[in-house]
């Protein structure tokens, strides 16, 4: 199978129109117009520009509109607005799960976990989120809560979020033995 891009009318011409120098420059002009209309195609495909990393803010803002994706916040690195706009149709689908809020945290927060009322003896209903980044602090808190109560099914409730982190630190640790021998001679 050959590729459009690959595909020359020059080399579809049978060899006595080949032979024809009017025919063959009218042939090979055409092809760098093919090639510019085929390269202007590919562009018009969203979904291969979104995959490749190459839309723009307000391309991705208006697809976040079209698409209805839950969460949004036009302030939002390119790169997170990318990875919500490929996610959207998977958060539609798993949405009230915690999957869906894991996945969510982890692209907007960095790493994430849900865990649910019953796997740490919460009331019913209810679950927290435990994540790494040092960012969820007081001033991202309703950033962070607007954004899984955006994926939460409606009778589940967000109780707590924990922070943790974890420091590196040098820590020496060192042990010291005597040994006295007494000798008594009489």
């Amino acid at each position: 199978m050959t590729n459009i891009d690959q595909v020359s009318i020059y080399d579809l011409l049978p060899p006595n129109a080949q032979a024809d120098p009017t025919v063959s420059a009218a042939a090979r002009s055409l092809d760098g117009r093919m090639r510019e209309l085929t390269q202007q195609a590919k562009d018009l495909s969203f979904y291969r520009r979104l995959l490749e990393g190459k839309i723009t803010d307000a391309e991705a803002d208006e697809r976040a509109w079209q698409d209805h994706v839950d969460f949004w916040d036009t302030s939002l690195p390119l790169e997170q607005k990318i990875q919500l706009l490929l996610k959207s149709k998977e958060f539609h689908r798993s949405k009230g799960t915690p999957g869906a809020i894991e996945d969510l945290v982890t692209i907007l927060f960095g790493e994430g976990k849900v865990e649910e009322w019953f796997e740490y003896g919460g009331e019913p209903y209810h679950y927290r989120v435990t994540t790494n980044n040092p960012e969820v602090t007081l001033d991202r808190a309703q950033e962070f809560y607007r954004a899984v109560e955006s994926v939460t099914r409606l009778s589940a409730h967000l109780e707590e979020v924990i922070l943790s982190q974890t420091e590196s630190l040098q820590l020496y640790f060192g042990t010291g033995m005597v040994v006295n021998e007494h000798i008594i001679i009489r």
